[in-house]
């Protein structure tokens, strides 16, 4: 049997009452929460899953993390998340319109776009332009996830043309193609790069045309599990989450 506390909402007040770390003082929380979020999420939500569930013991803390539509799609069909962190404002725009989602969203990061080219750049890419070169296989996720609709803004933005030669579900996905060499370079967040280390490369793109990702997050409508959801919220909003998104190469919330 899942034990129940008295739910709490993911206010300035509550936060305050979390302090840095995002743990409620005085309470005893022992439940389980499902956190469906953005591929480029994996790694900095995993180490924030593993301090949370020690800032909480007896609370555990299962990801699923995948293309922000595809969480979408699995969430109005039914799938039993207790959170949802996005990648864009759009996706959660449409989960609070479908009426999925418990409260407002609240921004909890943000990211830029970088190159991702094979360790020791092979093809010498230096710029977007770069990836309409004759003989640069060239990857990026669909237009209608996160990254993939970033990247054509910030091709457009550059006057660049380039046709993939495949479009990927998630930001995952392109890294690890060009990590096995499938593909020369592709369109990434700044995390992504950083999170694969040596196995690839990154190439730098003009603040002029990037772009700047916004990342939202919200408690599921309906959720049995409303009071873990809004801790897990808490602390990464709290002082100790941001510090980790950061040491992953996110940008601050604000």
């Amino acid at each position: 049997m899942r034990l129940r506390v008295l739910s709490l909402l993911v206010s300035p007040a509550f936060l305050a009452a979390c302090g840095s770390g995002g743990t409620i003082q005085g309470s005893n929380l022992s439940d389980y929460a499902s956190v469906f979020a953005a591929a480029s999420l994996t790694d900095s939500f995993k180490a924030l899953g593993s301090a949370f569930q020690t800032a909480h013991p007896g609370i555990t803390v299962q990801f699923n993390f995948a293309g922000t539509p595809t969480l979408v799609t699995q969430i109005e069909q039914g799938a039993a998340a207790d959170v949802f962190a996005s990648a864009d404002t759009t996706n959660m725009d449409k989960l609070k319109a479908d009426g999925f989602t418990s409260a407002n969203s609240q921004v909890f990061a943000h990211n830029k776009l970088e190159i991702v080219v094979g360790a020791g750049n092979p093809k010498h890419i230096t710029g977007l332009a770069d990836l309409a070169k004759p003989g640069v296989i060239y990857i990026t996720e669909a237009a209608t996830v996160p990254a993939g609709k970033y990247a054509l803004q910030s091709l457009a933005s550059a006057g660049v043309k380039v046709t993939p030669k495949s479009l990927e579900t998630d930001v995952k996905s392109v890294v690890s193609k060009i990590e096995l060499g499938e593909a020369d370079a592709g369109i990434v967040y700044v995390t992504d790069v950083k999170a694969a280390g040596s196995t690839v490369a990154g190439v730098p793109i003009p603040d002029s045309v990037n772009v700047i990702a916004t990342y939202p997050i919200v408690a599921i409508k309906g959720t049995p599990n409303l009071d873990v959801a809004d801790t897990f919220i808490a602390y990464v909003l709290s002082a100790d989450g941001q510090a980790m998104l950061q040491s992953f190469g996110f940008l601050p919330a604000s």
